[in-house]
């Protein structure tokens, strides 16, 4: 087994002092196209080395690894609440919430959004996996009014936006600018123009938006581009524009 470089990870000040991170590719176990802290259980590396990588995430969360809580996550406005570590399998969701002291919630992303969420003040926090379809769709918004069915209130809730392809990198065909715009006029702002026929999306500004528009007390992105970045960040498009046979999935935590 390669020798395995330190965690680390990407904090944000606004969610202090609740622990939390986006963790990078950097200080894992996994080798090849896989190489470092690959923490999906979908994808084709050992599920004996994704294993040690998701007990090295607990341990920097401080928790044990039974503790470390993800969903089955399927581009879903779904939102789980999350009392306890899952008895049988992880419920279908694309976000997580949850009041209860010591466990971790974590959400993978390979190019998809992770977004975290607290209310300090009432001990409640959230995790989202928000990729174009789940953000559309409305995750976010459901993810805070989960949280505030566990007593947290959407103008005291921090959201924090983590490492995530940049619009810059985010190229998209005419069909998905229409689907957009067909829904959201207002969202045509978030698209430029591209080469030819194409657009650029604006991914985390357009959950920005969406997220203050909800009403949150600050919605940031921690400003990580996945895509250029591959020394620190996983990417599924990435890999697929270089015809890799997989990708490494990153996890983004947050416990109480």
């Amino acid at each position: 087994m390669p020798q395995m470089s330190p965690i680390e990870t990407i904090t944000s000040p606004a969610l202090a002092p609740l622990r939390h991170g986006f963790f990078t590719r950097k200080g894992g176990a996994s080798s090849g196209i896989f190489a470092g802290l690959n923490c999906g259980t979908g994808s084709s590396d050992l599920a004996e080395v994704v294993q040690i990588n998701r007990a090295r995430v607990a341990e920097t969360m401080g928790a044990p690894v039974a503790a470390l809580v993800t969903v089955h996550q399927v581009h879903s406005p779904d939102v789980a609440v999350i009392t306890g570590p899952h008895d049988g399998p992880a419920p279908r969701a694309d976000a997580m919430v949850t009041n209860t002291p010591g466990l971790v919630l974590g959400i993978l992303t390979a190019d998809c959004q992770p977004v975290l969420f607290a209310d300090a003040a009432a001990g409640v926090i959230g995790a989202a996996h928000a990729g174009w379809r789940g953000t559309r769709d409305g995750v976010l918004e459901a993810t805070l009014a989960a949280m505030e069915g566990l007593g947290a209130q959407r103008d005291r809730i921090t959201a924090v936006i983590g490492p995530t392809i940049s619009q810059a990198a985010y190229e998209v065909g005419p069909e998905f600018v229409q689907d957009f715009v067909d829904g959201d006029a207002q969202a045509a702002r978030f698209f430029a123009n591209g080469k030819g026929d194409r657009a650029l999306f604006d991914l985390p500004g357009y959950a920005l938006a969406r997220l203050r528009a909800a009403g949150v007390a600050q919605a940031q992105w921690t400003g990580h581009c996945t895509y250029s970045d591959p020394a620190r960040f996983y990417s599924y498009r990435r890999t697929t524009h270089a015809a890799e046979a997989d990708y490494g999935r990153l996890i983004s935590c947050i416990r109480l």
